[in-house]
């Protein structure tokens, strides 16, 4: 009788001390809202200069969620479609194109097959000069994109220049539909691969769909290529883990402050692809959704883990409505993984003096245990069972690409090629790529590599110390000889310059699917994964943990992997 008395007088005052703090935070709230109405109405009524009500709010709006992380944020009434398209829908009305400034010139580059603009045909490389008698000079991204966009059946009128010849084209829209499974098939090796670009509606009915067919031809195990997934809805992360997990198994618990935002998600259906020997492949550029869906099948037990470290983005958004259709995305809760990890790398709740964020430190990251006992830590997002390389492009490449050299080479390329071979065998000729080159000729793809910018400073430092003539030979020595190896560069990086010119290449006679398919070719983490799901001894080790694939992302290993990230 005591206990119970104990118990509720506890009770008592521990909803007493809650019905205060929260009186206390309403109270707080109010407050607040009133000195801020009658400050901004002040500056409104009595600043000396006109001053724009709506651009002031957008501004104290903007400062106020700096504050917080970058995933909580306002979307106003003329963003709300925007949104929509990146968080939520795959569907918009429009041509079917993707465009891109060069030079401040806006050009045609790629188009989506079977599409409007694709067939009605519009070319990658064709120059835009007006959208339907609107001049694109000085136009931002998003104008563009809201000139294009329109509803199924509108027509939409482009200038265009191509081959030095103005030209008009009348396209109709039509529904665009960006499916979430960006390719689907079976490799040379004979297991089933899937894409999966993004977490938006019906993307696991999508993956489901994809799993179904290409179970039909009886694979050897199926590899879900996550490396590119910026991550979207939560539970549509969950359904695609209950795919290959049984019907009651908890995938992820998301908690908050608010104890109506602490959720427990588990599998609600029987899988149907549970025996299937699974891979997936993840990249730095894999977050959110991506990393509840990877980390959830690696602390199951369920599935292999390749490639690079994870980006880390351990917590959950949830979207409120606002006056004026607008809208705020608000973080609610962080997640974490049924081992009981948190895979968050950057602790914005703790700024230093400058605003900065940093990583969660080594010394506070937490042993967890998948089902079997292989150790897991959280902190830092998802390590890999089986890290893999980053492929990473040297200096030049990248210039050439920022530089749309590519660009120009493919459109020229398809324009003088009317057929090629198919994307899992198509190579770049020698003499082709010496075409190439010879293309290169008075075109500016220069860059200041690391190199050069240390032997900047280098120098600078040494004529503050009154040293720059004892150590002027040997920098003019060294940059004689970095000029030397420029001129060769295009020589010593052929292989991955080619690479990169044969994915722009395809993909104006095979689209998207043909540059995913090339790309098979030079992909270390699917071949990788491939011999993996060919060796079900190794497969078998690797999933008991035993030996080496015990403990998976200790500090030590993700000091090194975070190193390799830090290069790029």
């Amino acid at each position: 009788m005591k206990k119970y008395k104990l118990a509720s007088a506890f009770f008592l005052v521990s909803f007493a001390v809650l019905s205060w703090s929260f009186k206390e935070d309403l109270f707080q709230v109010s407050k607040n809202l009133d000195i801020f109405a009658a400050l901004y109405k002040e500056i409104n009524v009595n600043y000396v200069d006109e001053t724009s009500p709506a651009e002031l709010m957008r501004h104290g709006i903007d400062a106020m969620l700096e504050t917080l992380d970058p995933y909580t944020e306002y979307v106003p009434e003329s963003e709300i479609e925007d949104y929509k398209l990146k968080y939520v829908s795959t569907q918009y009305g429009g041509i079917g194109a993707t465009t891109v400034f060069i030079e401040g010139k806006l050009f045609v580059s790629e188009l989506l097959e079977g599409y409007p603009a694709d067939k009605q045909g519009l070319r990658p490389g064709d120059q835009i000069l007006k959208i339907s008698n609107n001049d694109v000079k000085g136009k931002e991204r998003p104008q563009i994109s809201q000139l294009l966009r329109g509803p199924r059946g509108s027509n939409v009128e482009l200038l265009l220049i191509r081959d030095g010849s103005v030209i008009t084209k009348i396209i109709t829209r039509d529904e665009i539909k960006q499916p979430n499974v960006a390719y689907s098939g079976m490799t040379a090796d004979h297991i089933a691969y899937i894409r999966l670009d993004k977490f938006l509606e019906n993307a696991a009915q999508e993956v489901r769909e994809a799993a179904l067919n290409l179970n039909k031809q009886q694979p050897r195990g199926m590899v879900l290529d996550l490396r590119y997934n910026g991550g979207g809805i939560l539970q549509e992360a969950v359904k695609i883990v209950n795919l290959f997990v049984n019907k009651d198994v908890l995938v992820v618990t998301q908690k908050g402050r608010n104890p109506q935002k602490t959720i427990a998600y588990k599998t609600l259906n029987q899988p149907i692809l549970s025996q299937m020997p699974l891979v997936v492949l993840i990249g730095s550029a894999s977050a959110s959704a991506s990393e509840i869906v990877a980390g959830s099948l690696q602390d199951l037990d369920r599935a292999i883990i390749v490639g690079q470290r994870s980006y880390g983005k351990g917590l959950v958004q949830q979207t409120f409505n606002l006056p004026y259709n607008s809208l705020v995305k608000v973080t609610v809760a962080k997640y974490f993984t049924p081992s009981g990890r948190c895979i968050q790398a950057l602790d914005y709740a703790h700024k230093d003096a400058d605003g900065r964020t940093h990583k969660v430190a080594d010394s506070l990251m937490t042993r967890f245990s998948t089902r079997v006992g292989r150790s897991v830590f959280d902190g830092n997002g998802i390590y890999p069972d089986v890290p893999v390389e980053a492929t990473r492009y040297s200096p030049i490449t990248i210039s050439m690409f920022n530089k749309s050299l590519f660009f120009d080479f493919a459109n020229a390329y398809k324009k003088n090629n009317k057929a090629i071979a198919a994307p899992e065998s198509f190579h770049l000729t020698d003499a082709e790529y010496a075409q190439f080159v010879s293309s290169l000729a008075g075109k500016d793809y220069s860059y200041v590599s690391a190199t050069e910018r240390l032997l900047s400073d280098l120098r600078a430092e040494a004529e503050k110390e009154n040293k720059l003539q004892t150590v002027k030979g040997d920098l003019e020595d060294l940059k004689d000889k970095m000029l030397s190896a420029r001129k060769n560069e295009l020589n010593t990086y052929k292989s991955e310059i080619k690479r990169a010119l044969e994915s722009q290449v395809i993909s104006r006679y095979y689209y998207e699917k043909g540059k995913v398919v090339q790309a098979f070719q030079y992909d270390k983490e699917l071949n990788t994964a491939t011999a993996i799901l060919n060796n079900s001894t190794k497969m078998l080790a690797i999933l008991k943990g035993d030996g080496e694939y015990k403990t998976i992302g200790s500090p030590v290993r993700i000091m090194a992997a975070a190193a390799d990230s830090e290069e790029d």
